[in-house]
């Protein structure tokens, strides 16, 4: 099947490998790609990290040839200096991934200054006259630097000798030597000592048979908590463990939850923290479907080993990511509806009852928009004694900014407040039309969703929508600046209404609800959005004859199976897609990720994966759907792609394959990218044009 993909298909001028001819009167590229440049506004800014005494920003912004850190006081950001291991001023590195000492006077950080270009070292600046010290030797892929509470050491991820950047999303090496066994890349944790006299190779702290996700400190700087499971990594983050692990010991799991019984049982867990006193390990633990992005519940496990504990079983919402404050508090990121918001979560001991008790106190901010420090999934930087937490925050409709959540005392009554520290953005207004939330009812759930209305939108007409179906499908769309490959913006510059909904199995409402298309890929799902047009027919001025559907990854899957179970839609397009689950299963290096949804292997219960594939309903699609992935796709590979476009061809419906050389699941090249939006425009003009 893949052969076939390469010898029928034939280059186009983008660099794209394309089936069948376009439509018959295709659009004027040239003014979809006029609009499209009108949508590149605003600054771009990369992580951002409060130090721990509260004082000083550090953050990432954009410079020539690569990325700049900058430092300033949190009262002022406008006094700002440059922080580089370059060795001249004109000099220009990509220097990321910042973490600052427990005493807030260095900052460690990564840099290419030494191999532009090519490989990044770990450097350590005092923030001072004397010089950044590179205190690596490496050849590999790294991220996430921790300094130890005691701040001699440095942690961080590395994949010795690595060909590509971990994890599933990135484009899979071709195919050669025994699979599966030979060219096995491994993420481990890695020390380097602040008081390195020269750089020089890190200690490898993990075991060479075990692939680390996320990693925490103990609290003594004497062991490390990490989520690992057996290689290879991309496939096996459905079944990792929790691990601790002294310096220089063994690893030791205290938790599988292949093996507890309970809600937890074969799902998967995420951002493991330790407690104050050493004692416990917290982390988020629920049904998700990509490593990276995280929601669930908040659980306990003693780091010893044990039962773990649901601290917020039932609670309507998804956690995200969290941090203790106390050994009794808890601060908590979580997804609420169409909002992100910050609460403190309170553990009530009862020794002599043997129970434990959780109240949650009121959000300390919840925002229609996202947040996040540019870490892990709505991580927030905070300062050591938990006053102030620093994040970056946008929605559909304002562009990103830094701001400060600074905390009254507990059990006082000094308030919270926000305030914005950064003016990158002043001024800038966004290209495409205002977005709002809705919710309607489906079955007996209420679900949330996103609407976009079209540029310069005028009452008095008729508009065509875009169903935009987000990826995961345990994620969840949130308000933010810009789009992403197929972007709700550009379409809306366009002149379309754009519906993104959060549909059962998305993160917002809580395990019942992400857990709700279990065993029921399409249907279920299928029912809420189509419901969310419903509502926004009912209440906007929307035609019904021009209702077309996108989405990427589950997205994509959702795009073939629904034009295969209705006529609502009048064009489609599909990005890396999955057509048929059964075939599917023995394709993707992501097999793992099934079980939990499924609930058997293809081989145990191959009905339960026919149910939801589009290819066993083919014959009921008349939509006209472009499809387009990446020849290197190890999520959705390209096989599915072409089943569907085959299938659409042969039932003699409207269709065109557009495969892109070196890509993976997530597109990184910008001509691509570009590409795809460019030929998904023309699409929906074609079929459903929003004069």
């Amino acid at each position: 099947m893949g052969a076939a993909l390469f010898l029928c298909a034939a280059f186009n001028s983008s660099g794209a490998l394309a089936q069948d001819a376009t439509p018959a009167k295709t659009p004027d590229r040239s003014s979809i790609e006029e609009v499209l440049r009108g949508l590149s506004r605003g600054h771009t800014v990369g992580q951002v990290a409060v130090s721990p005494d509260g004082k000083r920003l550090a953050w990432i912004e954009r410079a020539d040839g690569g990325a700049e850190i900058r430092v300033a006081p949190v009262a002022d950001m406008k006094k700002s200096d440059r922080v580089t291991a370059a060795s001249k001023p004109e000099q220009h590195c990509h220097e990321d991934d910042l973490a600052w000492s427990p005493k807030s006077n260095a900052l460690a950080f990564f840099s290419d200054c030494a191999v532009p270009g090519d490989q990044t070292d770990l450097y350590l600046s005092t923030l001072d006259a004397k010089p950044v010290r590179r205190l690596t030797e490496l050849k590999g892929y790294v991220e996430a630097p921790a300094f130890s509470p005691d701040g001699k050491s440095v942690a961080f991820l590395y994949v010795e000798g690595a060909t590509r950047p971990a994890g599933a999303l990135a484009a899979m090496k071709p195919p050669a030597g025994v699979i599966g066994e030979d060219g096995v890349e491994i993420q481990r944790v890695a020390v380097a000592e602040t008081n390195a006299p020269k750089p020089g190779p890190p200690v490898m702290v993990s075991p060479a048979n075990l692939h680390v996700y996320e990693f925490d400190w103990s609290p003594d700087s004497k062991e490390l908590a990490y989520v690992a499971a057996d290689p290879p990594g991309e496939n096996n983050w459905w079944v990792a463990k929790l691990y601790t692990q002294a310096l220089g010991g063994d690893a030791k799991a205290v938790l599988a939850p292949a093996e507890v019984k309970g809600p937890l049982h074969g799902f998967q867990i995420a951002v493991p923290r330790w407690s104050p006193d050493g004692k416990t390990i917290a982390f988020i633990g629920g049904l998700m479907s990509d490593q990276g992005a995280t929601g669930g519940d908040v659980w306990t496990v003693s780091a010893d080993g044990g039962a773990p504990r649901d601290l917020s079983s039932g609670r309507p919402t998804s956690a995200a990511w969290l941090e203790w404050e106390s050994n009794d508090d808890l601060f908590v990121s979580e997804l609420a509806g169409g909002n992100s918001q910050l609460i403190r979560l309170h553990i009530d001991v009862d020794i002599a009852a043997k129970t434990i008790t959780t109240t949650f106190d009121p959000p300390i901010f919840s925002i229609p928009g996202s947040v996040g420090d540019g870490r892990l999934e709505m991580s927030l930087s905070a300062s050591a004694d938990h006053s102030l937490f620093v994040y970056k925050s946008s929605t559909f409709d304002q562009p990103e900014e830094f701001y400060a959540a600074k905390l009254g005392r507990k059990n006082s009554e000094e308030l919270t407040f926000s305030t914005q520290l950064s003016h990158f953005n002043e001024g800038v207004e966004p290209a495409w039309g205002k977005s709002v939330s809705l919710s309607w009812t489906s079955d007996t759930f209420q679900v949330q969703g996103w609407l976009t209305m079209p540029k310069d939108y005028d009452p008095g007409k008729k508009y065509p929508l875009i169903v935009l179906v987000h990826g995961g499908p345990a994620a969840a769309e949130i308000s933010h600046w810009g789009g992403g490959i197929l972007s709700a913006p550009a379409f809306s510059a366009l002149g379309y209404f754009v519906l993104q909904p959060n549909p059962r199995g998305s993160f917002g409402q809580g395990e019942e609800f992400t857990q709700a298309n279990r065993k029921d890929f399409g249907y279920g799902d299928l029912r809420d959005i189509l419901a969310g047009v419903d509502t926004v027919e009912a209440q906007y001025p929307i035609d019904p004859n021009r209702v077309g559907l996108t989405g990427w990854s589950y997205g994509g899957f959702m795009t073939m199976f629904a034009v295969t179970q209705t006529q609502r839609f009048k064009a489609a397009v599909a990005g890396a897609g999955i057509s048929d689950w059964q075939s599917y299963y023995g394709e993707n290096s992501i097999d793992q990720w099934m079980i939990p949804y499924f609930g058997a292997s293809v081989y145990d219960d191959p009905a339960v994966y026919a149910k939801s594939s589009a290819i066993d309903f083919i014959k009921q699609a008349q939509t006209p759907t472009l499809t387009v992935v990446g020849d290197r796709d190890g999520e959705c590979p390209a096989p599915q792609s072409y089943e569907f476009w085959h299938a659409l061809r042969t039932r003699h419906v409207p269709a065109q394959l557009v495969v892109y050389p070196g890509e993976g699941h997530g597109f990184v090249n910008p001509a691509h990218r570009l590409d795809v939006m460019e030929r998904a425009a023309e699409w929906f003009a074609h079929y459903m044009p929003p004069g």
